[in-house]
């Protein structure tokens, strides 16, 4: 591979241009995201978003925190990376400290009906949760507002001094943060109406919640995160406290010119790829907010190692 080869090239071509901070102030990293209540972990699928989360809530218990992780949707991800075979319902002790919850969509209605909405006991409440998950499916914003009203929840009783929520990604977020304005655009008056507009009140508020978006320094994960900027900051439903970009390659700490002196062969060839993807990520990184970078972990490592490892990553970073 030559230094004017077409993967160099390409890349020359492709720099981003910048993008500018949104009108939010951004928090610091990760002290002040940790003293957020709720904490939403959102990114393009595959970015890690998972590992994050579980590597925050292992950082935020090991200083003294009780917290709770919360899997919004298939939580096997965050399963892996907590070390556990599965996450339910009930809080699952991972660690001193640390629980794992997995939400179901139809306890997390019963939940609501019979917490939020004070609906009696006496009432058939499967009935009536089977009913309303069927309405669920159709009606807009009452799939996202039990969903995203579980974490919430966990919040405003006070059992946890953070609910790190792994959230759904970016192209489904966005239904999930407006649902409580859905809600109350449709509901004139209710006890419906009147939890929608707390749960609303409890994501814009910036001493509250907090949203953490998680991406790597690709063209594809990078435009998602800027457009999600973009619109969040918009909209204003919720402070972005960070951007994290993860699996960033580390400068090989040689110039192109002494690799490319290197004889034909594996090594060279290696040398010019990894200056090609740093190039590349470079690029990308510097159209993001400049948060901390988490690296790239070379070798083999179980989920939960990743998470472990990051913990200690951003451990470093306070």
């Amino acid at each position: 591979m030559s230094h004017g080869s077409p993967l160099r090239l390409r890349l020359q071509r492709t720099r981003p241009t910048i993008l500018s901070e949104g009108p939010q102030e951004r928090c610091g990293y990760p002290e002040a995201m940790l003293e957020h209540r709720l904490l939403i972990v959102s990114g393009k699928g595959g970015v890690g978003k998972s590992a994050v989360s579980a590597a925050l809530g292992i950082l935020a218990a090991r200083r003294g925190k009780r917290v709770l992780v919360l899997a919004m949707i298939q939580p096997s991800g965050l399963a892996a990376h907590l070390g556990v075979d599965s996450l339910s319902y009930e809080p699952t002790r991972i660690r001193p400290g640390l629980f794992g919850v997995a939400i179901d969509r139809s306890h997390a209605l019963e939940e609501y009906l019979g917490l939020q909405l004070h609906v009696p006991r006496s009432l058939p409440m499967r009935q009536l949760s089977g009913a309303l998950n069927v309405l669920a499916d159709t009606a807009p914003g009452i799939r996202e507002i039990v969903t995203m009203g579980k974490p919430i929840f966990e919040v405003l009783r006070g059992e946890w001094d953070l609910v790190i929520a792994d959230a759904p990604p970016l192209g489904q977020l966005q239904s999930y943060l407006s649902a409580p304005q859905t809600i109350t655009g449709l509901v004139p008056t209710g006890a419906v109406r009147e939890q929608a507009a707390r749960l609303e009140s409890t994501l814009a508020d910036p001493a509250t919640s907090g949203l953490l978006l998680v991406t790597t320094p690709e063209e594809l994960a990078v435009l998602e995160t800027r457009e999600a900027i973009a619109q969040i900051d918009a909209d204003r439903q919720i402070l972005i406290t960070g951007v994290v970009a993860n699996r960033v390659l580390e400068p090989l700490g040689v110039t192109a010119h002494d690799v490319g002196a290197l004889p034909d062969g594996p090594a060279r060839a290696a040398g010019l790829l990894h200056l090609g993807l740093v190039e590349s990520q470079s690029s990308w990184l510097s159209s993001i907010p400049n948060d901390p970078r988490l690296p790239f972990l070379f070798g083999f490592h179980t989920p939960a190692e990743v998470a472990a490892r990051l913990a200690e990553i951003c451990e470093a970073f306070a």
